[in-house]
């Protein structure tokens, strides 16, 4: 931990040391001198997968409770990140494009085949894709943000950390919900909650909401609605079955829609393309402004998702341990479509992805109960997932015109259809060979098709050592093995991309230069008669080879499983957790932790999946090899995650802080990052992050209270020889906030007649930092402002305000290099000012 003194840490530390002394010895005289009775709620947690204090568990988790998820207006969890500064969620080019984030480690976006790194669960569920995880949440009990490998009790996809969503239980006491709320473009919001007992045993609860927001992008095209809309709903059901004191049945069954408009793209950097995309009738936005919120295309973006499932959990109690069966099925449909060059002028008419996935899981596990010298845990997790993906690109009408005027520097939308300068009368098509007026021709399609099955299993054991009343010793190991086959095939209409341009301009020119057909004797003859007549014309033809490779962004594809690739790999690890805590007073804890974590490899399903290098002479040998074939990766291996951890935590009634100190290290990072015309999928070799977290909260009085969260992360890529742009070893990965703060202030106030009111304003702060690795000089800070208010009367009735982003802060999300845009750089913007009206009844 030295190194991390040795950085602009060392002041954060200090200050926050010192506030933490202060913020103790406050607790200590509030504890000494207040005989108010007021002391902060218990928070209880199920972070170690059994129910603990959050004081006393010695993990790095957060915790927001129902009663801040309501006043802070948090719908959904990425609404989450602006009170809990450790976790960072983007939304992409389509909804179901969202990444979640924790301490700057996380993937999973653009890609069915790439598994997050930072797991999604809800009430003990994986969400496997992030797809199935961005819905408005159902009644909550709370959330839970495990920082840094959870793999040993979570399982594969946990390298990063865990996002545990816990819904509240049905309830025997009849009570209900209903609210509805409108906002600014027109949003309208129904929420509605009930629940029961139908006898002493069982109780049901049915929940449902429907969320309907115009876009606050407008759309230039009139024929194209508003962007970055909101359009979804979804209904839950839940049954409660205790037949006994020591028996518990909880059966969910949920269905979720989402059906919006999305997601909007401003230019930030215009190219040398933007006059030639004027010319052909396109938009280009001013990039002086890239946060004027309006939207140039000329299709309707589509994205529509199906997501539903069932679970099975059953709980039973022993004498001295418990049994817990966790059992689900869940399958998530979603077809997004876009178009993708962003400009209105019909060069890329479309990008589509259908994707199905379906999953089943099932976890065991037996946990000790009592007080015992030892507790102990031990269980297993079988996950079966299926994927069947198609995808495609469709080019426009404007798609022929507008390569050749880059052809030609702006100077001719006709390029193909003239002769190619220096081969007599002959066009470009004729000398590559490919159907004339074929090049870039209107309603071109070419179509991926994969599959992936996936079958893993894990198998944990956990044990508490109570060495002394004050002292635990807790180790953990979780063994897992997972597999996957995958097919990929392509049904590919780009001819151009399916031409040599090397062979069939050699062989022009060949032809040119000594009338002879470019046969092997022929070329063989001329070279004897005359040396260096090859050299001479390839020299000739590099340039013009040269200046139309970048166009060939669609070659021909090897389908797999073929001779040479199997489409398979087999992965298993061992991942284990060692802690030490110690109580050194009733009210201060401190732990030393130690963990590794695990995710198993993430395969390319996409156009730019391809085969390695060193396959090419085996692919050569087997007749596989295709025109133009170029090499990459079909997928990436494992991410391997380790953390060495310091934390403390302190509770009093008045005041509650908790510190984390970290060294966290994940090898062989799975890297997806867009280059202008494909994704490159490959394992960085080394990113290390030390850092700094802390988490207090404050009640000066009884009716207020305050709460502060920081991060400070110092990342790093240790290697990264193989990055987009380049090596990247020794540089600070792009998109990691080196600062991060979430502060609020909450006051209630309970009436006179019953009533009762609540003001709240939260602050999200994150320091400047470069958006993405390959596109240096753009960058985001963030400082948004949210407030809310509301009051509820005796009756049950509520009324309540809030704004989000009270101050428009603009930010951006991402950045990507413009599709076929060389020079251009486009990105996401944040979201506008939302605010909006409730009214609510409780009865």
């Amino acid at each position: 931990m030295t190194s991390i003194l040795q950085r602009p840490l060392r002041k954060t530390l200090l200050t926050s040391v010192a506030a933490t002394a202060t913020l103790l010895g406050a607790g200590v005289q509030a504890q000494q001198d207040d005989d108010s009775g007021f002391a902060l709620e218990e928070i209880i947690v199920t972070a170690s997968k059994r129910p603990q204090t959050l004081q006393s568990t010695p993990i790095a988790v957060s915790v927001t409770g129902a009663d801040t998820i309501e006043k802070a207006r948090v719908l959904d969890i990425s609404d989450l990140q602006s009170v809990v500064p450790s976790l960072r969620v983007t939304t992409l080019q389509t909804s179901s494009n969202t990444n979640f984030v924790i301490r700057g480690f996380g993937n999973g976006a653009n890609n069915a085949g790439i598994e997050p790194s930072v797991g999604v669960f809800i009430d003990g569920v994986y969400r496997s894709r992030s797809a199935a995880a961005i819905g408005d949440l159902p009644r909550l009990q709370r959330v839970e943000v495990l920082r840094g490998p959870q793999s040993t009790l979570f399982g594969k996809n946990a390298s990063a950390g865990v996002i545990s969503v816990v819904t509240a239980a049905p309830s025997y006491d009849a009570e209900g919900r209903v609210e509805v709320q409108y906002g600014n473009y027109d949003q309208k919001l129904v929420k509605a909650y009930v629940t029961g007992g139908l006898s002493d045993t069982f109780a049901m609860s049915l929940s449902g909401s429907w969320n309907k927001r115009d876009g606050y992008t407008e759309a230039l095209d009139p024929g194209v609605p508003d962007l970055n809309d909101r359009d979804r709903f979804n209904v839950r059901t839940q049954a409660l079955w205790e037949p006994t004191d020591s028996v518990t049945f909880r059966l969910i069954a949920d269905y979720s829609e989402i059906d919006e408009i999305c997601c909007a793209v401003t230019n930030i950097v215009n190219g040398p393309t933007a006059g030639i995309i004027q010319a052909l009738g396109g938009f280009v936005l001013d990039d002086a402004n890239p946060f004027s919120y309006t939207s140039p295309v000329n299709e309707i973006p589509i994205n529509q998702i199906e997501d539903g499932g069932i679970s099975l959990q059953a709980d039973i109690d022993f004498d001295t341990w418990s049994l817990t069966s966790i059992s689900s099925y869940r399958s998530n449909d979603a077809l997004n479509d876009t178009e993708p060059d962003y400009t209105g002028a019909e060069i890329l008419d479309s990008a589509f992805n259908e994707a199905n996935i379906d999953t089943y899981t099932q976890e065991i596990r037996l946990t000790s109960t009592g007080e015992n010298d030892v507790d102990w845990m031990i269980g297993g997790y079988y996950f079966k997932e299926d994927i069947t993906q198609v995808q495609g690109l469709e080019y426009g009408t404007a798609a022929r015109p507008y390569v050749s005027l880059l052809a030609t520097q702006g100077a001719s939308p006709f390029f193909f259809d003239a002769p190619f300068p220096g081969f007599g009368t002959a066009t470009i098509e004729q000398i590559l060979g490919i159907p004339i007026g074929s090049a870039f021709g209107a309603d071109t399609v070419t179509r991926e098709t994969f599959t992936q099955d996936n079958e893993a299993y894990s198998l944990f054991a956990t044990v508490d050592i109570h060495i002394n009343d004050r002292t635990t010793f807790t180790g953990g190991l979780n063994y897992t093995n997972d597999k996957k086959t995958v097919t990929g095939s392509t049904v590919n209409g780009d001819t151009f991309s399916s031409a040599s341009l090397q062979d069939n301009f050699f062989g022009a020119a060949f032809f040119g230069s000594t009338g002879l057909a470019p046969t092997p004797g022929n070329i063989a003859a001329v070279e004897a008669g005359a040396p260096g007549t090859t050299a001479a014309l390839n020299a000739a033809i590099a340039p013009i080879v040269a200046g139309f490779s970048p166009l060939q962004f669609q070659p021909q594809f090897v389908a797999f499983p073929n001779s040479v690739e199997s489409g398979r790999s087999s992965d298993d690890k061992l991942t284990w957790t060692a802690r030490l805590s110690y109580e050194m007073t009733d009210n201060v804890n401190v732990y030393f932790s130690a963990a590794t974590g695990y995710k198993a490899t993430s395969w390319n399903l996409s156009r730019d999946s391809r085969p390695a290098a060193g396959d090419a002479a085996a692919l050569g040998a087997a007749g596989l090899l295709q025109v133009n074939q170029d090499f990459g990766t079909r997928f990436a291996g494992p991410e391997e995650a380790t953390v060495y951890e310091i934390g403390l935590k302190a509770r009093y009634d008045r005041g509650a802080i908790n510190i984390a100190i970290f060294d966290q290290t994940l090898e062989g990072f799975q890297s997806n990052i867009f280059t202008g015309t494909g994704f490159s999928l490959v394992n960085a070799g080394k990113q290390s992050t030390k850092g700094f977290e802390l988490d207090a909260t404050w009640s000066p009085v009884n009716s207020l209270t305050l709460t502060f969260a920081g991060t400070y992360l110092d990342p790093l890529f240790d290697s990264f020889v193989n990055g987009p742009g380049g090596d990247l070893s020794g540089t600070k990965p792009a998109g990691i906030h080196e600062l991060s703060i979430t502060t609020s202030a909450t006051y209630d106030h309970q009436f006179d007649n019953g009533a009762f009111g609540y003001i709240r304003a939260d602050w999200l702060y994150e320091s400047d930092v470069q958006v993405v690795d390959n596109i240096p000089g753009i960058n985001r800070e963030v400082n948004q402002f949210n407030a809310s208010a509301g009051i509820t009367f005796e009756n049950g009735v509520g009324v309540s305000v809030f704004a989000r982003n009270i101050f428009n802060d603009e930010y951006f999300l991402s950045a990507f290099p413009g599709v076929i845009q060389a020079g251009t750089f486009n990105g996401y913007a944040n979201a506008p000012r939302l605010w909006g009206v409730s009214l609510s009844y409780d009865f």
